[in-house]
């Protein structure tokens, strides 16, 4: 049940962090965002505040930010339509009553002539019971249609995707995936604040209990000054002389509270692979600082963001093979393992799975944000957007794909457990 927790937790806020960053800059942009998701499938979870409505849905495979424009809009006017019309303070229409009229009798009624709700705001009509006298109603910029008793917001031209230049667009869509890169910064940020974090330089860290450092004499804190005479100055040369020397005897000199210390001290073997190195029982050193967290912050993500490319090269060159992919199936049972280990560990494999994500979703595929982004970077070059609907079939193909993926990946994580 705890694996379930952490499960459902670290996937709902990668999946949240990475759609708050779209919907922020969507906002921000200007566009009308209809609907902010965590999950796909039935709603189990609703609630709306100011346009949006935040949604829990019951299938927690990631989440998505409905902005208007992007779907064709689900209600439309069209002429000989019989519809209700109410109005604001200001003469303006505000809301479009659909069906159910009868439930609103203050609305006037007309029969539809024309509408236009994107680009000039008007919609005319004969009124029920005039005689064939036209009338023109401006609508208000925030307006409604009333549907089955729901009120969905009429979205103007100027509040839909499209509308946006270039940049504000790129910019929504790469939000999601730097939102990811931000979320494991400041995972490991705080990693650093409350547990420390490995310093390259050359002082003995924790000891084990039952290494052999700890029967030679030497504390936490040591500085080391040279190792049989040969000065070092980093952490990682004290670690490449003693992983040389397994079973031989080696001399450290130490500086502790003013004091110049040699002392012997034989490093036990350990079979590694093919090879057979030399330890002593010592962790790294760790600090504790605000802004050396900052760097180490920053440190960590580069090189989680170095090593997840590079795996994913190996992948492109054939070097890593499919079976070697994990699903939620495969990440579920990791972060059980990972859960075992406390909760330092559980954070930061919360960290790697955001870096994970960020970059996983900015590869130039079909359906991913990376993709949306290719198609803007083509719109650039070439001065204008590409046909939306020939956009929509790539981005409908691509998903397909991108479901079948995942569909023989997690069956390889399911076949896993029983091999």
């Amino acid at each position: 049940m705890n694996t379930v927790i952490a499960f459902v937790v670290i996937f709902g806020a990668l999946v949240f962090f990475h759609e708050l960053g779209h919907l922020v800059f969507a906002k921000r942009a200007g566009i009308l965002c209809r609907e902010f998701a965590i999950g796909f499938g039935p709603k189990i979870f609703s609630f709306k505040r100011d346009e949006t409505v935040y949604t829990i849905r019951l299938l927690p495979l990631g989440g998505f930010v409905r902005m208007a424009g992007e779907d064709p809009e689900m209600i439309e006017v069209k002429p000989g339509q019989m519809v209700g019309l109410m109005f604001d303070k200001e003469g303006k229409v505000n809301k479009v009553i659909i069906n159910n009229k009868e439930q609103h009798p203050n609305a006037k009624v007309i029969e539809v002539e024309q509408a236009d709700l994107e680009h000039n705001l008007f919609i005319s009509g004969y009124e029920e019971g005039e005689d064939e006298r036209l009338q023109k109603f401006e609508v208000a910029e925030e307006s409604y249609f009333v549907m089955d008793g729901e009120e969905i917001q009429i979205a103007p031209y100027s509040r839909q995707f499209a509308s946006k230049t270039l940049g504000q667009r790129a910019l929504a869509i790469f939000a999601g995936p730097l939102m990811n890169f931000i979320l494991a910064f400041v995972i490991f940020i705080v990693l650093g604040i409350s547990q420390g974090y490995v310093i390259d330089k050359p002082v003995m860290g924790k000891l084990t209990s039952d290494g052999v450092a700890v029967d030679a004499g030497l504390k936490q804190g040591d500085k080391v000054q040279a190792i049989d005479g040969q000065s070092v100055s980093t952490w990682d040369d004290v670690v490449k002389v003693i992983q040389k020397h397994p079973e031989q005897q080696i001399t450290f000199t130490v500086q502790r509270g003013g004091k110049t210390l040699d002392i012997p001290i034989t490093p036990e073997s350990r079979k590694v692979g093919e090879q057979t190195i030399g330890l002593i029982g010592v962790y790294a050193p760790v600090e504790k600082s605000f802004i050396g967290s900052i760097t180490h912050g920053a440190t960590e993500t580069y090189t989680w963001m170095k090593e997840i490319l590079t795996g994913l090269g190996k992948l492109v060159t054939g070097q890593f093979k499919l079976d070697m992919l994990s699903g939620p199936v495969g990440i579920y049972a990791a972060t059980d393992q990972v859960a075992q280990s406390g909760i330092y560990y559980l954070m930061k494999w919360a960290a790697v799975l955001s870096i994970n994500l960020g970059i996983v979703n900015l590869l130039p595929l079909p359906a991913l944000d990376g993709g949306r982004l290719l198609f803007f970077a083509v719109e650039g070059i070439r001065g204008k957007p590409i046909d939306r609907q020939k956009e929509g079939i790539v981005h409908f193909i691509g998903f397909a794909l991108l479901m079948l993926l995942m569909l023989v990946v997690t069956w390889n994580d399911i076949q896993k457990f029983f091999l």
